[in-house]
Parts: structure tokens; C-alpha cells; sequence
């Protein structure tokens, strides 16, 4: 095996283990091999080879100083976008990692709103540790962005995050991400130190989190627990995200990219990880006996453009996923562009390069500069029906039984927080289990406590584990209730439409419709059947009104694909009868007045 180590915490497991092998870690360094769950077609120029490149495109764009942060060397400092003279001005993380957070949490906004320095602090560099000003809407308070490698999280660190938001009254918020991830808001400065210490006693961190930096790492929410599962991904994604974040204490080496960066393992046919919408997605396949995984790159959402993920025609073994996460991060780290910061993801580099240039580079940067093809087919079931997991469904631990909530649109006050908790310990081992789709699961449930359960206040008011059918596949940014980018209100409008849709029409199938707030689309509307970007239009009037594109043809699973603008600009309260038609047209609705005629 290559020599590649580093020290890791150990991974925060549930009570009970697969009994599966491939679900075993040996070596505290990871390999891991993906296949590609479909062929796609390379991105433009995805036939260059790096001998067709200049090799001067080949040099790196940035060096390691004497503090040990990498930086953008002089003669690549122009023409770079505003993000990144920022990090050249100051380091974001010494905010951290030389406790620069402790002196900016005792100056007041007035005093910071002085300095350039500092005001660039608070709005921009404290997004490395996980924190977001809500200047516009918000001002003096912050979202605070965690880090929860595949969306397990513990009662004791739910109720921490409960009594954080909880002394922020009506300011104080939490929601589930689409990565898998807890979001709390309401935060004020002076706090952060102590809310920092309170984090990493629960083994909790939002470092990295934000930024130029790695996302957290999603896999399977049913990792261990679900019969049909291919390998239990919550090592992998531990591995990984203890890496990037050189175990909570910040990893220099990868706090400089060009742009964001998401990382997901698949562990399940269902593909509940979405890997076409990652930047490295690790596809469970076999080769020559072997566990491991081959790799898709480059899937990434822009305002400009949206790509799909392609093949690197590369596998690794099981035990190797941190020495190719490493190469492909150091390749996008020296070599990605920081101009526009629309062109500067990591699918940009690979147009530029071509596929097999790019591959060249990582392979450069592997530690024995080596990297193998592809397996030739992964070990995903290429026409699986992907399965539902919110209500009750058994484990593969006989007698138990895990349930999946519904949160609608992902919001969750503090004493839902704590009820959630208080129902984890009661019921199930105390663990919880966060979902890409905004819900939540509940593990590990003896199976004669289900009926007790499913009489919680809780479930039967708030959080059904058998949601309305539409309701189901619901999903929603922040909207502009908090995030200054966003354009429209989302959370609220989504549920309130949807709400008014479900009164018209009689559907027998889940129809999954995600809303955003803009063009940044964190709502990831081009993968749902039916999606809502945010935008500004003119009502019939010609008054100026909150408005979406309506994007429609998403797909998840293995064959999935990104959807397609339907319909540009349409007024907020034009929705509802536009929705109808589309699901009495494309997902075989009902209205309610044709099925109450034929009864």
C-alpha cells in the first residue's frame, strides 16, 4: 500500500455493526474505488491529453509561505476575483487556528465596521470556521454551519445546538441541509468563542465548512442499518472529514481552493448521496477480487452553469480513498483558476485540461504516482427502484426498526431539537440520522417500541412519519426570510403552495419539487421532477413581483439526470395552477373536481 498516514479520531459509530466485511475498516488510512453508475460523455475538450498542454498552465498557482498556508503567487494576482485578494490580505484561518476569533468576538460591530480588515473578517473569513453574516437581513447575527460526516448526529449534540439557538428567542433557528448537515442561526459574536469550546466537547465542529473549502462529506443515511446496503459509508465519510479538517484543529493544506468543494460515498443502489452533483463521488466496485471504488468528478451548481459528474476512469482500493482525495484536491488547489468566480470550479479545470490531462495531474500527486483504470462495472444495480424511508422499515439487526420523519422544508425550533433528542434516547440508541432531503431518521428502534413512538406528540403533529404525498419530496433553501443572495422567500411559500396544489389535484406518487432562492440554486432545483429558482418579474399588471423559473425533468437514481427550464419568470402567485397542470399533465394527478365527479 502507499505510505500515507494520518491520525484519526475514531469514527462515531452506532451501537450496532455490519456484519458485512466490505463494511469493515483494517488500516486507519482509507483506499476506496468508485465505478460510474452511468456513462457520460466527457465535458468539452475532454479528449486533451496534458501533452497538448502549455506547460506553463501546468505550473502551480500557489506555494506554501513560512506560516504554512498556501498562497496565490505573485505572478498569478491578476485579474483575481475579490474572494481571493481577501485571502491574500489575511489568512482566514489564524481567525482560528491562532485564535484570532477571541480578539474579533471583543470588539463591538462599530469598531469593526472601521477597518476593512475586520469587516472583511466578519462578512467573508468566518465563513472558514462555519460562519455566515446575515448582514442584510440579519445584521450583527450569523448562521453557523456545521460539520456532520454523513448526517449522524447524537442527542447529546442536538441538545447542545438546541440551547444555543434557544437564548436567541425568535431570532434562533435550525435547519437541515441538503448536505446532510445541521444549520443554526441567530448567533451573535461575542459567543462564538464558547459556542466553539461547547461544539468540540460534544465532538462536534463547523470548521471548514464555508468558503473556499470542503463541504461535508454525505453518504448513506441508513449506513449500517439498511439490508440492501453495498458497503456502510460512515467510515469512509469520517475519514474524510476528519482529513480536511486535521481532526477539528484546521488542515492548512486545503483551506485554499479555487471554490467549494463537495465529496460524497455511495453505499446504497438507491444512490441517496446524489454523486452527479459532486465534485468526487466514490462508487462502491470490485476489481480483481478486491473491494474498493471508482471515482466521478466534477458535478457542481452555478448561477452559469450546472454540470454533471463524469467517469476519471480511475478505481481504488477500499483502504485508499484519502491519497486520491488528496491528489484531486492539491491538483484543483494549484492548478484551478480564481478568476470569475463562476468558471472557477473544479469541472472548469477538467474542461480546460481535457479528462485525461486531469487525471494526469492527480496522478502526479499520488504518493507513488500511480493510479488505476476503472473497474470495469461498479457494484450498483443500474435499474433499482429507489426506496422511500420515511415512515417505519426494519433493519438488517433483526428486532429492530428504524423511522424516518418528515421535517417540512427543514426548520426546527429549539424545543423540537430537544423533543427529537429526548425521543432518540427514549426510543432508539440516541442517534439521529440526517437526510440531503431536509428529514430526519431515527435508528435502531426495538420494534415493541414502535407503536408507543408513532404516538409521540411529536410525529403526530409536527414531524409524520407519513407525510402528505407531496409533501414528501418537499425541499427548500433558505430563502430570503434570512440569506441575503436570495432573491424570493422559499420555505414558507413552498409549504403554502404545495399546501394549496394538494387541495386541487389527487396524486398517487411521490413528485419531488425543490425550491431556491436564486440562481446559486442551493435548493438543487435542477435535480427535482419540478423545481423553483428565485427572480424578480412583472405580474399581469406590469408591478414588480417576487417570480421563479420553473425548471421541470430532474432525475435521481441511476439514471438521473438534470432537469430543464419549463417555463422563465413566472409571478409567485401564478404558481399554483401552473404546478396543477404539470402534475395532471406529466405525473398523472387527478383534479380533486373530475375524481369527486366520477365517485
Amino acid at each position: 500500500m502507499a505510505s500515507f498516514s494520518v491520525k484519526f479520531l475514531a469514527p462515531n459509530f452506532s451501537p450496532f455493526s455490519s456484519s458485512s466485511s466490505s463494511s469493515k475498516i483494517t488500516s486507519s488510512t482509507t483506499r476506496l474505488h468508485a465505478t460510474p453508475a452511468q456513462t457520460v460523455a466527457p465535458p468539452a475538450g475532454g479528449e486533451a491529453s496534458s501533452a497538448e498542454i502549455d506547460p506553463q498552465r501546468l505550473e502551480p498557482r500557489v506555494e506554501k509561505n513560512e506560516g504554512g498556508f498556501w498562497v496565490l503567487k505573485e505572478k498569478f494576482r491578476q485579474g483575481i476575483n475579490p474572494q481571493e485578494k481577501v485571502k491574500i490580505e489575511k489568512e482566514p484561518m489564524k481567525l482560528f487556528m491562532e485564535n484570532g476569533i477571541e480578539e474579533l468576538a471583543n470588539m463591538s460591530l462599530e469598531e469593526i465596521e472601521k477597518s476593512k480588515l475586520t469587516k472583511d473578517d466578519i462578512d467573508v473569513r468566518l465563513k472558514w470556521l462555519g460562519l455566515f453574516h446575515r448582514r442584510k437581513h440579519q445584521y450583527g447575527r450569523f448562521m453557523m454551519r456545521l460539520k456532520l460526516p454523513n448526517g449522524v448526529t447524537s442527542s447529546a449534540q442536538t441538545r447542545y445546538l438546541a440551547s444555543v439557538i434557544k437564548k436567541y428567542g425568535q431570532d434562533g433557528c435550525a435547519d437541515v441541509t441538503t448536505r446532510q448537515n445541521w444549520q443554526i442561526r441567530g448567533v451573535v459574536l461575542p459567543d462564538v468563542p464558547e459556542i466553539l469550546k461547547g461544539l468540540e466537547e460534544v465532538g462536534l465542529t463547523s470548521l471548514q465548512s464555508g468558503m473556499d473549502n470542503v463541504r461535508n462529506p454525505v453518504g448513506n443515511p441508513l449506513a449500517g442499518i439498511d439490508p440492501e446496503e453495498i458497503i456502510d459509508t460512515r467510515p469512509y465519510t469520517n475519514l474524510l472529514s476528519q482529513y480536511i479538517t486535521a481532526n477539528a484543529r484546521g488542515n492548512p493544506e486545503f483551506t485554499n481552493l479555487p471554490r467549494k468543494w463537495n465529496v460524497c460515498v455511495i453505499g446504497t443502489h438507491d444512490l441517496y448521496e446524489h454523486p452527479h452533483i459532486n465534485d468526487l463521488a466514490y462508487i462502491p466496485a470490485m476489481k480483481d477480487g478486491k473491494l474498493g471504488f471508482n471515482l466521478l468528478v466534477g458535478g457542481f451548481f452555478s448561477p452559469k452553469r450546472c454540470a454533471e459528474a463524469v467517469p476519471l476512469d480511475a478505481w481504488v482500493p477500499a483502504d485508499d480513498i484519502l491519497p486520491v482525495c488528496k491528489a484531486i484536491l492539491e491538483a484543483f488547489r494549484d492548478l484551478g483558476t480564481r478568476g470569475n468566480r463562476q468558471k472557477c470550479r473544479m469541472m472548469w479545470l477538467i474542461d480546460e485540461l481535457g479528462i485525461e490531462g486531469f487525471r494526469s495531474e492527480v496522478v502526479k500527486r499520488m504518493p507513488q504516482q500511480e493510479l488505476e483504470r476503472a473497474a470495469s462495472e461498479d457494484l450498483i444495480i443500474k435499474q433499482w427502484e429507489r426506496r422511500e424511508y420515511l415512515g417505519v422499515h426494519p433493519q438488517k439487526q433483526e428486532g429492530y426498526s428504524f423511522v424516518g420523519l418528515h421535517v417540512p422544508v427543514g426548520r426546527l425550533q429549539a424545543d423540537e431539537m430537544e423533543e427529537l433528542a429526548r425521543i432518540a434516547d427514549e426510543y432508539g440508541s440516541g442517534e439521529l440520522r440526517l437526510t440531503v432531503e431536509q428529514n430526519i431518521i431515527i435508528p435502531n428502534i426495538e420494534n415493541s417500541k414502535i407503536e408507543a413512538l408513532l404516538n409521540e406528540d411529536l410525529l403526530r403533529n409536527r414531524f409524520s412519519p407519513e407525510p402528505p404525498i407531496l409533501m414528501r419530496g418537499l425541499v427548500a433553501c433558505t430563502g430570503n426570510q434570512f440569506c441575503g443572495q436570495a432573491i424570493i422567500e422559499t420555505k414558507a411559500r413552498a409549504l403554502k403552495v404545495t399546501e394549496e396544489v394538494q387541495r386541487r389535484v389527487s396524486i398517487t406518487r411521490p413528485v419531488r419539487m425543490h425550491w431556491t432562492g436564486c440562481p446559486n440554486t442551493c435548493g438543487q432545483v435542477q435535480v427535482a421532477d419540478i423545481g423553483f429558482m428565485g427572480c424578480m418579474t412583472r405580474d399581469k399588471n406590469g408591478k414588480v413581483v417576487e417570480g421563479a423559473d420553473v425548471f421541470l425533468g430532474g432525475r435521481i437514481g441511476s439514471d438521473s439526470h438534470l432537469g430543464d427550464v419549463y417555463k422563465k419568470a413566472v409571478p409567485c402567485d401564478d404558481l399554483v395552477p401552473l404546478v396543477v397542470d404539470l402534475l395532471v399533465k406529466n405525473f398523472g394527478a387527478v383534479p380533486r373536481e373530475a375524481e369527486e365527479a366520477e365517485e
